[in-house]
């Protein structure tokens, strides 16, 4: 087959998720994207670029299908591009994220606008894809709220056919190399390589950590992650209190960089409020880093139920004792647990899923 990947907010887990499939697929994956910057112009605007590059990749080979992310307004897109695309052309959305029920920025008003994007892109979409299965329980317990904002026509009666046309996809991730772990040297190593945003929590993260300094417990940090122009404080003021336990801080663009630190980290931390997948979380788990994570969220899915016990954390008290233990007596993430992310979300594996289910909606 011939896919567009449609990705007009092409950075971060949009763009590991579109070239990891374009490079595992048996298919023929084109990628017609924009930089990833500006993401409410992009929603917005972005189909009129997009429709014009389709046109020129129209002409070397017309797809068979097409696969676009949540950040394309679909509907759009489609009006601009129906004389390029080939008559009953099936569609698929992939839900990254969704702008209903991500969380605003603090003193930021909720803008309806972008969820209706969402909802009118998964209208006309043949096949809805979700990230997670708490993603799409999450976004359809919460749509009616949405659709009953509106005065009249809301269309209520369609949830549950979009309902029935979704399904649980797992984004994949590449295969870390398994080289022999660092030797530890000195204290457990604590990562933080997520994004550096508000819905993280870095508040959390960082008072776990002053504790856990105050109360004599031996750790060296690093703080990795995707950050940006606005960062929490949080970030600034730990990097004064925590400087003598700090080993690296800031992203690493380069990927053999980022790889080596994941091997010697000892325990990976989410404090987060917000997780709709966790790509960063089991990239470190694959490398061996021991999780801590919120038993909520995606988190509960990504650890087998047998693992919840020691991985899985229900308040802020149960995480100081869960870290104490682990630094006290560290030890790399169980090999029952990574054989499992390597099984459930490896890229061949992933792509292999998406393969068969886009051929069979192509047939």
């Amino acid at each position: 087959m011939n896919i567009w990947l449609l990705s007009p907010y092409h950075t971060g887990s949009h763009l590991a998720w579109a070239e990891g499939y374009q490079a595992h697929s048996r298919h023929s994956v084109r990628l017609l994207t924009m930089a990833g910057r500006f993401w409410k112009w992009r929603m917005q605007g972005g189909a009129v670029e997009l429709a014009e590059r389709a046109q020129v990749a129209s002409a070397a080979s017309p797809p068979d299908l097409v696969l676009a992310t949540d950040m394309m307004n679909l509907p759009a897109w489609l009006a601009l591009a129906r004389a390029t695309l080939p008559a009953g052309t099936p569609t698929v959305l992939y839900m990254h994220e969704n702008q209903l029920t991500y969380p605003w920025r603090p003193g930021e008003k909720p803008d309806l606008t972008y969820a209706m994007i969402n909802w009118l892109s998964q209208l006309c979409a043949d096949l809805v894809v979700f990230n997670s299965s708490f993603h799409r329980r999450s976004w359809f317990a919460e749509l009616p709220n949405l659709l009953k904002h509106f005065p009249d026509y809301n269309h209520l009666g369609l949830i549950e056919q979009v309902k029935a046309r979704s399904i649980v996809l797992p984004v994949g991730i590449d295969l870390i190399p398994q080289t022999k772990r660092r030797e530890p040297s000195g204290a457990p190593l604590i990562l933080w390589n997520q994004r550096w945003e508000y819905d993280k929590r870095p508040d959390r993260f960082f008072s776990l950590l002053y504790r856990l300094d105050g109360t004599g417990h031996d750790f060296r940090l690093a703080v990795a992650g995707e950050n940006f122009r606005k960062l929490p404080a949080e970030f600034e003021e730990a990097a004064t209190r925590l400087k003598h336990r700090i080993v690296h801080w800031g992203y690493l663009p380069s990927r053999q960089d980022y790889l080596a630190l994941l091997q010697e980290a000892d325990l990976v931390i989410s404090t987060a409020d917000h997780e709709f997948y966790g790509i960063s979380i089991l990239e470190a788990v694959q490398a061996g880093a021991f999780p801590l994570l919120p038993n909520r969220l995606s988190y509960p899915e990504l650890i087998p139920e047998q693992l919840h016990a020691a991985c899985l954390y229900g308040d802020d008290e149960e995480l100081f004792k869960m870290a104490c233990m682990r630094l006290n007596q560290p030890r790399p993430a169980p090999p029952s647990l990574r054989r499992t992310v390597v099984e459930r979300y490896s890229w061949p594996v992933a792509a292999r899923a998406y393969d068969e289910q886009f051929a069979e909606l192509s047939r």
